[in-house]
């Protein structure tokens, strides 16, 4: 037997499921929360001429499971994106069986076919009538995608002789938005000092009034307002920017408006969540990570614009005839609307996670998300050493323990956080709402119930008190 037919025999679907059972148990740690000397140490990270045995392949695989963050587990807070997709892991182990590129029918035809489809599906729960659109790495991406779109519609010849002459063109994103949009605005040629900041109400959303009172100063000194980008679900308050008044705004000044909702997308699938994003419709484009509350194994980002043609005329350049050919299947290549060659199959795991679950299951997972965020909230409110930081408006609950007896607040719940994470009890993270430091907690498991966010805060709560009696100097009083 070769080891081609030893591959899926049982020792690997062992290894898999193993692994699985492993994480959806309470007495799993989350992480080893290892350091990298004793990763080094631990783990055989030789490489040789003469190559390995597949069982040693297989050792080590089982050594690498042991040692990585469980993000599947339902103590995993630590991101916006949690879980684990059954049908998103068949998706990617026939995307890497299949292994093709995303830029030819001739190469990827049920591929390319999937992908037509869902941005159709998707891009219609947006409320875009007949979009174009494709699967990116990231949000991060789908921002620079937008800012390139917006910056040749407002000027014609920027993507051949650049920018350098005329007026300075200025974006416009809340101070809450993701800092992809700044990288992006770099990687175009405006510089990251043109994306301007517009402050946000005590909820973290875009103040629209704000917004239009920048427009008018910007152009009062002669600079160009070319960009406009909403967030649907910013990064710790988990906040929604108003995008019908933002949409009206932009409409007026004829300026492109894109929506980053790589957090909060999955509210298109909730009838009772999805005004949230109302007005969305009315955006060019839009970022969805559907790896984020729909819950896909890392990369799952769709790109749509509302109106077809934008893509083509921005990405497309001369001299790839060796690739795309002039034939009758060349209609339906993707790669010429493409900032990328070589594009991995991202589709199919979605395809067939919205297969399998259907539309209905989808919308429930979103309501339970909501649901059990509230549920963290009200044990916040509810404790007397729990400080709630910022208003809730989706899935991001940002809190704090207290006492007068800390002298260092933000020390203290730092060391909280990583006390718990160091004993493998939970992995979440914390930020900054502006000089104070909070926990955030995300609630994206679909598997999560009101027992686990129990477990997170007796684990919390029963941390903090441990280090106030043993009088940590580094955060007491």
């Amino acid at each position: 037997m070769t080891d081609r037919d030893k591959f899926l025999d049982d020792r690997i679907r062992d290894i898999i499921n193993t692994y699985i059972r492993e994480t959806e148990s309470d007495l799993t740690p989350v992480t080893r929360h290892a350091p990298p000397s004793r990763l080094i140490e631990e783990m055989d990270l030789s490489l040789s001429r003469e190559g390995c045995s597949l069982e040693a392949l297989y050792t080590f695989i089982e050594e690498y499971l042991k040692n990585s963050v469980r993000t599947g587990h339902r103590q995993y807070y630590n991101q916006l994106w949690s879980g684990f997709s059954l049908p998103g892991l068949l998706g990617e182990m026939i995307t890497a069986l299949t292994n093709t590129s995303m830029y030819t029918y001739e190469v990827a035809p049920v591929a390319t076919i999937l992908e037509t489809e869902l941005v159709k599906k998707m891009g219609g729960l947006v409320g875009y009538p007949d979009p174009e659109g494709q699967f990116v790495t990231g949000g991060s991406n789908g921002n620079l995608l937008a800012m390139m779109i917006a910056r040749n519609r407002e000027r014609a010849d920027a993507r051949r002789k650049g920018i350098r002459d005329g007026q300075r063109l200025v974006a416009f994103v809340s101070d809450q938005a993701h800092y992809s949009f700044e990288k992006a605005a770099n990687v175009i040629g405006i510089g990251s000092d043109q994306v301007k900041k517009v402050p946000s109400d005590i909820k973290g959303a875009m103040i629209p009034e704000e917004l239009e009172k920048m427009l008018e100063d910007t152009m009062e000194q002669g600079l160009v307002p070319f960009f406009i980008g909403a967030t649907a679900g910013t990064t710790v308050k988990g906040a929604f920017d108003p995008c019908e008044s933002i949409a009206a705004i932009a409409a007026g000044y004829k300026i492109w408006f894109h929506i980053d909702a790589s957090h909060g997308g999955g509210v298109f699938l909730s009838p009772k969540w999805r005004h949230l994003t109302a007005g969305s419709e009315k955006s060019d484009s839009i970022i969805w990570n559907a790896h984020k509350m729909m819950g896909l194994p890392i990369t799952c980002s769709m790109f749509l614009v509302r109106e077809k043609g934008h893509m083509l005329q921005t990405f497309t350049v001369s001299g790839t005839d060796y690739i795309f050919h002039d034939h009758e299947l060349g209609v339906h290549d993707l790669g010429p609307q493409s900032l990328q060659c070589g594009r991995r199959v991202d589709a199919l795991k979605l395809w067939l996670s919205l297969k399998y679950y259907g539309d209905d299951a989808y919308a429930a997972r979103i309501e339970k998300f909501f649901a059990l965020s509230a549920y963290a909230e009200n044990i916040v409110t509810g404790h007397s050493n729990l400080e709630l930081m910022a208003e809730r408006t989706s899935v991001n609950i940002c809190f704090r323990y207290t006492s007068p007896h800390i002298r260092d607040l933000n020390a203290f719940n730092k060391k909280v956080r990583e006390e718990m994470a160091s004993r493998g009890l939970n992995l979440v993270n914390y930020a900054f709402i502006g000089c104070d430091l909070v926990i955030r907690l995300v609630l994206l498991n679909h598997e999560a119930e009101k027992a686990d966010i129990d477990r997170f805060f007796d684990n919390f709560i029963r941390t903090a008190e441990g280090l106030l009696e043993k009088g940590d100097k580094r955060g007491l009083s």
